[in-house]
């Protein structure tokens, strides 16, 4: 019987700390306007001379908001909302060479700009010139270079899609 009071007494306990504390879960609440419960993501639009990029700038932003759930993905003529992309810059650079000047590393950057609209059209919300960089190695085998410079694009795009999911929902 002290057993089951001492348990009870805990679980009381900790339901009055978090909730007198104001802790409270988060992760389903959105800053988005009202009406905006569907969205279409476009393939985004490549402005760069670097082909194909913008498979899996799309691919990533497509993933993050299917995966989060907040707002139903949808086609275009379906969708409340539409966020298109533009991949406006990819830079490539070596950063680090050895002793016989022959590059080891390239650091690749894309720049984007990202505008949400209504249904209507009206402009919702603008982000412009979104960057990042990701190194890679690089290697005497091109094949080897170039997975690695993909794998690279691939986490630009990832970690870019993240960051506009979570402002799109906390940072309206």
């Amino acid at each position: 019987m002290l057993n089951i009071t001492k348990n009870l007494l805990l679980l009381l306990s900790g339901i009055l700390l978090t909730t007198g504390c104001g802790y409270q879960m988060v992760g389903k609440e959105t800053h988005l306007p009202p009406g905006i419960n569907s969205l279409a993501i476009p393939t985004f639009v490549n402005q760069t001379f670097e082909p194909g990029i913008e498979v899996p700038f799309t691919q990533a932003f497509l993933r993050e908001f299917i995966q989060d759930r907040r707002v139903k993905v949808v086609g275009r003529d379906q969708a409340d909302s539409v966020l298109e992309g533009v991949i406006k810059t990819f830079q490539i650079y070596s950063v680090s060479y050895d002793r016989s000047g022959t590059a080891l590393e390239y650091q690749t950057r894309v720049i984007i700009d990202l505008t949400l609209k209504g249904k209507s059209g009206e402009v919702l919300w603008v982000e412009r010139d979104l960057s990042d960089s990701r190194v890679y190695r690089t290697s005497a085998n091109i094949l080897i270079s170039e997975s690695n410079k993909a794998a690279a694009i691939q986490s630009l795009a990832r970690f870019m899609a993240e960051r506009i999911r979570n402002r799109f929902f906390h940072n309206f």
